[in-house]
């Protein structure tokens, strides 16, 4: 993956099992209303907080390369790669290992509904600047949420989404987008993907 000093990108991590429409979606919304350069789908090799492994990662990989049509946004194995699970050290990693580079942490609302559950989770706000995308059902949860309450002076305004990538950390920024009723725990329920 190649990334230069200066460039705004923003990191959106998941299981991606299976990757899916709403996933290119919210990607391509976070490209145009955060003003980034990249979005980099990090195709996590398990997330610690759900009971049942993830389908091959390798498999999840092919699955999101065959399913990303736009020159901007990157499928990446980063995490497995460099032996993390957890969000706030893949972070520190990645900065590491591209300095200069203006990373954003993309989410969807149904995140920030729960990141004060995620391991160091007050490290993952105060290192990036964080990018919330609606979702359908979660709206709420996240405006009311234990992040949303701690870092309130910390939220930019949607009219400001645009500079969301050259702001210091905490900062956040909630932007409603057209939804999609996509979702990856749907698919599997249909049988659709199956590890």
């Amino acid at each position: 993956m190649i990334l230069r000093p200066s460039m705004r990108v923003g990191l959106l991590g998941g299981s991606f099992d299976p990757p899916h429409a709403g996933h290119l979606h919210l990607s391509r919304e976070a490209l145009r209303r955060f003003g980034l350069d990249r979005v980099v789908w990090l195709v996590s090799p398990g997330n610690p907080l759900k009971p049942d492994a993830p389908a091959a990662l390798a498999r999840r990989m092919a699955a999101a390369r065959a399913l990303v049509d736009h020159p901007r946004i990157i499928v990446s194995d980063f995490e497995a790669r460099a032996g993390s699970r957890y969000t706030a050290r893949t972070l520190s990693l990645i900065q590491a290992h591209w300095p200069g580079v203006r990373f954003v942490w993309l989410m969807g609302a149904d995140n920030l509904a729960q990141i004060h559950c995620w391991q160091d989770w007050r490290q993952i706000m105060g290192r990036v600047p964080v990018g919330v995308l609606a979702r359908p059902g979660a709206r709420l949860a996240a405006r009311a949420s234990v992040a949303a309450a701690v870092y309130r002076a910390a939220r930019l305004p949607a009219t400001e989404s645009q500079l969301l990538g050259l702001a210091e950390p905490p900062c956040w920024c909630f932007i409603n987008i057209p939804m999609r009723p996509e979702s990856s725990s749907a698919i599997r329920a249909r049988g659709e993907w199956t590890p």
